[in-house]
């Protein structure tokens, strides 16, 4: 058993596997092994010697006048000859180590450190991906399982990615890097379970954080996104740094930065527009890249009457009504777009106070700002945005 303690001690060190525990855990396996051998294992002591190896099995038995049960008793004139000492109802712990014990516990110790080893690795392999939860990691397209796509993540560790985790129209060759987007970890018997997403609306941001040194150093703050997988994303960025422009930080020299998130996820658009706590700018941003006249918001209703010019009015919804509904979902407002022509012919203009939104309006807005927005939106028309149908002349 000595080349046992051998592979203990260098599991110890190189895997950093508590040669006590597999010690111990081989101890309870031979336990176990005895029972087939004697009937029992209840008053069964198994012993390994920590520096040799050497296995020592003892049996716990009563002394009494007349044996019964062989397994558990022993004769006061056999516990005599073991010690004088012993009398009647005394407890005598007997060596019944057999000729096929060493065999036995050789085996046993293998099959615990085999064990051992697998159980640490799988541990290792949870904690390392466990950490990268809601975190980006490449994978590598290994082979089509039914409508799914097995992926490689490293040497031993593979994932499944759903077809409901996808995005539409793309296609997947062995060999393929991939970036891909780890929504859960979970323990099972087999190891750890891994699930991975190409839609989830946090890749576009994690992506960000990889490509861009200010977010990663908190200079850049991503202050809200949205994302219509394989389509379009959007994200509102801001700076806590007046010298560093937000916006050009994220697009990069020559657009280098959004060009490489854009080539992870197969040329999805991004559009990148800088945040501002005043939800009236938010909003003229968010519609980007259209022009906006005017933004009226009801900040009890959490939504918007928006103006465009009658030649904007198709980019500011966006095919099928997305690129409005996506301003919404990163504003948070549900939001009415019109027509210039529409709005005058409903009066708008004429109740409106005079706060048409331009350039020089100030981004952080004020008390004054507010109070009259609130007064004069109490009746402003608002469409939830995922109604497309509600928006005129969508395409």
């Amino acid at each position: 058993m000595s080349e046992i303690i051998e592979a203990l001690n260098q599991l110890e060190k190189e895997r950093n596997i508590s040669k006590d525990v597999l010690l111990e855990a081989i101890e309870r396996s031979l336990k176990t092994a005895c029972k087939k051998d004697f009937d029992t294992d209840e008053n069964i002591t198994v012993s390994l010697d920590r520096e040799t190896g050497e296995c020592h099995v003892y049996a716990a038995k009563e002394v009494v006048e007349e044996v019964e049960i062989p397994a558990c008793q022993i004769s006061l004139e056999q516990a005599k000859m073991i010690s004088r000492h012993y009398e009647l109802g005394d407890t005598v712990n007997v060596e019944i180590t057999t000729k096929n014990f060493g065999r036995i516990a050789a085996q046993r110790a293998r099959n615990v450190i085999v064990q051992a080893i697998n159980e640490n690795e799988r541990a290792a392999i949870y904690d390392h991906f466990h950490m990268k939860e809601r975190d980006v990691v490449t994978g590598v397209v290994q082979r089509q399982i039914g409508d799914s796509v097995n992926v490689s993540l490293d040497d031993k560790t593979e994932a499944l990615l759903k077809p409901s985790e996808m995005i539409e129209g793309e296609k997947y060759e062995r060999g393929d890097r991939i970036k891909l987007y780890i929504t859960e970890v979970k323990k099972t018997n087999r190891g750890p379970k891994i699930t991975v997403s190409r839609t989830h609306p946090e890749l576009v941001k994690r992506l960000f954080e990889k490509e861009v040194t200010e977010i990663a150093d908190g200079t850049v703050e991503i202050k809200s996104f949205c994302r219509e997988a394989g389509s379009r994303s959007k994200i509102a960025v801001w700076s806590n740094d007046e010298n560093v422009d937000a916006v050009g930080a994220c697009v990069g020299i020559n657009g280098d930065r959004v060009n490489a998130v854009v080539a992870d996820l197969n040329g999805e658009k991004i559009d990148i527009i800088p945040w501002s706590e005043n939800p009236a700018e938010f909003i003229y941003n968010a519609l980007s890249p259209s022009d906006v006249e005017d933004v009226s918001v009801d900040l009890d209703e959490k939504s918007a009457f928006v103006v465009v010019p009658d030649t904007q009015l198709s980019l500011a919804i966006g095919k099928k009504g997305q690129n409005a509904r996506l301003a919404a979902k990163l504003t948070g407002y549900k939001i009415d777009i019109k027509s210039h022509s529409k709005a005058e012919e409903m009066g708008y203009f004429d109740e409106q106070p005079e706060n048409e939104f331009d350039e020089e309006f100030d981004p952080y807005g004020d008390e004054e700002y507010y109070d009259e927005v609130n007064e004069s939106d109490d009746e402003a028309a608002s469409v939830d945005i995922d109604e497309t149908e509600n928006i005129d002349d969508a395409e």
